[in-house]
């Protein structure tokens, strides 16, 4: 009986993380019409501020589902932003590097690197927490998600969305609630 009460509000806690995702995937795409508001700031600062929403989220998903201190979950949270300067880098050098190949396949490629990148320097670095799971093999299944769901950057050029966006809703939706198990088997195991 208790497993299936623990069962159901891991059910609830993760569809609630899932919900933060689509809303932080939602508002990414709109927040640099807001930070082109203001002046100032080299461009990394300027993306890493398009990354708070996510941010928010990854602090909020450290702190409930591992037994990190605030502290930790605000490192978390700055290195998310960091990532995804270093994921949107590594799109435009893999796009840069496929120059010649169709449209499509330049999007798909660099959307695996963005992802990879991305989704990796998130694995490592919260696995390095004081309370971050320690085990690969856990941390894989956040790695191949995030790197996977950055082919959705094609959808994004094809549909030639901009204000909108396919890629950040799915990609920040799979890889906080994959974030979230990861850190509830770390914390029960």
């Amino acid at each position: 009986m208790s497993q299936a009460i623990a069962s159901d509000d891991t059910s609830k806690s993760l569809l609630m993380i899932a919900a933060g995702g689509l809303l932080s995937g939602l508002l990414t795409p709109l927040t640099p019409q807001l930070i082109d508001k203001f002046t100032g700031g080299s461009g990394n600062l300027r993306m890493a501020l398009v990354a708070v929403p996510f941010a928010v989220l990854v602090f909020f998903v450290v702190r409930r589902c591992s037994a990190n201190p605030v502290w930790a979950a605000l490192l978390a949270g700055i290195v998310t932003m960091v990532a995804f300067v270093c994921a949107v880098n590594a799109a435009i050098f893999i796009d840069a590097q496929a120059y010649g190949a169709s449209k499509i396949m330049r999007n798909v490629l660099a959307g695996l690197a963005g992802g990879f990148v991305g989704s990796g320097l998130m694995a490592l670095a919260i696995a390095l927490l004081p309370a971050g799971p320690r085990d690969p093999a856990l941390w894989m299944r956040m790695l191949l998600t995030g790197t996977l769901a950055g082919t959705l950057m094609a959808v994004d050029s094809a549909l030639d969305l901009d204000l909108t966006s396919v890629l950040y809703p799915v990609w920040q939706v799979a890889v906080a609630v994959r974030l979230a198990m990861v850190l509830q088997r770390g914390k029960s195991g």
